[in-house]
Order: structure tokens, then C-alpha cells, then sequence
């Protein structure tokens, strides 16, 4: 990879060459778009395309950008108790979500940690939308299925479906005026987190939900392979949009203070150390139904020993692994992403802390090339995000 942006992503094992790679549908647009090609999550998918990294992170936060993110796994839950089976290995409450209404939530483990991060629609449709990301899809769909099992056995009404399609994500401030005019729902009435099952210029069976891994706003389309081509074909013959490659998205979640899971989050890590207690429904809190919630639930009101924070440093860029220094030169803790930031032109990270130090402002250091250079815990996202409220 050229771009020293984007490697906070770019861990060996991630980056490692499977020898049954997988591709989307989009593999042969991708490469005749001039995409850059790497291995990523056991898929072949499109890094950067021949525009620069810097370039296409801009073009994100200022026009409009594609990416092609159908390597996440997509998943439908039906049944009566399609509720109570997701939310038994879940921290939200999915009972609460209005119709077409979704939201961030987290599998968890019985040791407290986090298994992988989702996004759970409770759909008008009598079935529950699920978002998971491709790492993490087999242990995923596994432990689903093993959930499923345990369901059925019991007598539940659940059935499980993986969805073989494509997901898109069409991000940025010129988004709802690049798609508009192929739909045929008012897209000043889909907020935030909010979904809808509708035809995208003309292709039909198309779920269009409003959110994204960018901080600006913007869509994720699922999509049925047949049409996906020529869905990204009339997109891009709108002179704001651009296609974007992993290197830009993950400068660009970084910027919004997202966590990249395997990185910023994993199954060491709980929600409370994460920042994600927000995550945590309140009826779920208080049920303590979740996995790992005896050990979760009290670190709300206890606090825990380390904790994930923003910060922002001088000298050569961050990476993972970058140790986290007292001003007294103590390590004290890790970083877990960094990048120097396009929009702000700063070098911006995140990772964990002691705990005494995770107050917004505390001078520190981190440790680059064996030498100390100043930071400071910042408070995230680095940059403010623009996410459609309807207002």
C-alpha cells in the first residue's frame, strides 16, 4: 500500500493472501474502474482507484463517494421470536426500535468481551435486517446458527436467512441529491438509522438504509447482484460521485471516531472500556439478559481500569501497536488506529489508556521510532460528523 493513511487497517493478518479469495460481484467494474486490488477479510477488494487516497477521502467529505462493501454479511431473522433470539446475544433493544428504525449494537461473550459489531434493523416487513462484518462472518453466522439450534430446540419461532447480494454505500453530502431522482420515497423523510425497501433507479428489491462508516451522511443499498452494475453505472454518471477504495474509508472512520473491529475493539475488550455503553439498552441493563452482562453491567458504575480515547500528536504519524506514554515517559497504554487526518492535517489516533488519564486535554506522549513526541487526549469524533436528523 503507497498511502500511509490507510494502515492502520492494514494488519499482516488481514492483509495475509488466501488462497480461496473471494470476490463480489462488483471484482471485474472494480478492476476496469482501475481499482487497486488487494486481500482483505479472505475477499479481493478495492483499496484505492487512480485517484489518491487523499483525493478520494476529500471527495467523500465534500461531493460524494461508492463503496463497495458487499464482503459484510447480510442476514434476515423471521419468526415470532425473531426479537428475543437476536437480542439473546446482543446488548440492544431491538424491542424498542420503531418499524424500519435500526441501530449499532454489539455480540458479546460470557467473559465481558466483544465478539463483533452489527447493525440490527427491526424492519415493517416481519423480519429482522442484520449488518455484520465480513472478518468476523464466519464466527458470526456460526454463532447465530448455534443460537438458532438452541432456539428451535426449544420450541422458539425463528428461522434463519444469509442474504447473497450486494451492499453498496453511497456516502457523502451530495448523496440524497445524486439519489433522489431514482427513487421514489422522499429521502428528507429517512433519517438517520432508518430503512426502507423500495427500487433504486429502476432496479427493484433494493433496501436502502441511511447510515455509513464515513461520519457524513449518506446510504447503504443492498442490492441483488443481477443489478448492481448498472446501478453503480447510473450513479457514477453523476458528475459528484466518485467511486472510493478501504484506504479512504478507513481515514474517513477514523476521522468520525468509529471503531474498526480487530482493531479498536475485540473479544478482550468490553463496551464499557470501548466508550459503547451507550450501545447498552437501559431495559437490557437492568434485565442483565446479554451475554457477559454480570461483568459488564457493573463496570458502568464501577469504571475500569483502562479506557478507549482520542488524541492528536505531532511529529511522524501513529500507527497500531504505538505505545501510549505518561508526560513522565510510563507507558500507559496502546494505540489500536491512527492516520495523519486529511481534513484536519493533523495526526489523529485512538486507543486505550489508564483509566487517570482518559480526561479530554490530558498532555501525553507516544512513542515513535523509539522517541517520545507530544500528544493530547482529544475528544472524538476529530471531525464533526453529518449524519441526517430530518432538521
Amino acid at each position: 500500500i503507497q498511502s500511509v493513511y490507510c494502515k492502520s487497517a492494514l494488519t499482516k493478518k488481514k492483509w495475509a493472501c488466501h488462497a480461496s479469495i473471494k470476490k463480489t460481484a462488483l471484482f471485474d467494474f472494480h478492476r476496469d474502474q482501475g481499482g487497486k486490488m488487494v486481500a482483505f477479510a479472505g475477499w479481493s477488494m478495492p483499496v484505492q482507484y487512480k485517484d489518491s487516497h487523499i483525493n478520494s477521502h476529500m471527495h467523500t467529505r465534500q461531493h460524494c463517494s461508492i463503496f463497495d462493501v458487499s464482503h459484510m454479511l447480510q442476514s434476515k431473522v423471521h419468526g415470532r421470536d425473531r426479537v428475543k433470539f437476536i437480542e439473546s446475544m446482543i446488548v440492544g433493544d431491538i424491542a424498542e426500535l420503531k418499524d424500519n428504525q435500526g441501530t449499532l449494537t454489539l455480540f458479546t461473550n460470557d467473559k465481558g468481551g466483544i465478539n463483533d459489531d452489527l447493525i440490527v434493523t427491526k424492519t415493517d416487513q416481519g423480519y429482522l435486517y442484520v449488518v455484520s462484518n465480513a472478518g468476523c462472518a464466519d464466527k458470526d453466522s456460526a454463532n447465530m446458527k448455534a443460537k438458532l439450534a438452541e432456539f428451535k430446540a426449544a420450541g422458539h419461532n425463528v428461522d434463519l436467512e444469509f442474504l447473497d447480494e450486494c451492499l453498496i454505500a453511497v456516502q457523502g453530502p451530495a448523496t440524497a441529491k445524486v439519489l433522489q431522482p431514482g427513487l421514489k420515497d422522499d429521502l428528507s423523510k429517512l433519517t438517520f438509522m432508518t430503512s426502507t425497501l423500495t427500487s433504486v433507479f429502476g432496479i427493484q428489491d433494493c433496501r436502502v438504509t441511511r447510515c455509513g462508516y464515513t461520519g457524513e451522511d449518506g446510504v447503504e443499498i443492498s442490492v441483488p447482484k443481477s443489478g448492481v452494475v448498472a446501478l453503480m453505472e447510473r450513479l457514477l454518471a453523476n458528475s459528484e460521485v466518485k467511486l472510493a477504495g478501504l484506504g479512504a474509508r478507513d481515514s474517513l472512520r477514523l476521522e468520525a471516531g468509529l471503531c474498526l473491529y480487530g482493531n479498536d475493539i475485540d473479544e478482550t475488550t468490553s463496551p464499557v472500556e470501548a466508550t459503547l455503553v451507550w450501545t447498552i439498552g437501559k431495559r437490557r441493563r437492568q434485565a442483565m439478559d446479554f451475554p457477559g452482562a454480570e461483568i459488564i453491567v457493573p463496570q458502568i458504575k464501577a469504571k475500569t481500569a483502562r479506557k478507549r480515547v482520542g488524541l492528536v500528536s505531532t511529529g511522524p504519524p501513529v500507527r497500531q501497536h504505538t505505545p501510549i506514554l505518561s508526560p513522565e515517559g510510563k507507558v500507559i497504554g496502546e494505540v489500536t488506529s491512527g492516520c495523519p487526518s486529511p481534513c484536519l492535517k493533523q495526526n489523529v489516533a485512538m486507543g486505550y489508556v489508564d483509566s487517570a488519564y482518559a480526561k479530554n486535554g490530558t498532555p501525553i506522549q507516544v512513542e515513535v521510532r523509539k522517541k517520545a513526541a507530544k500528544a493530547v487526549v482529544t475528544k472524538m469524533p476529530f471531525v464533526l460528523t453529518n449524519y441526517y436528523s430530518g432538521k
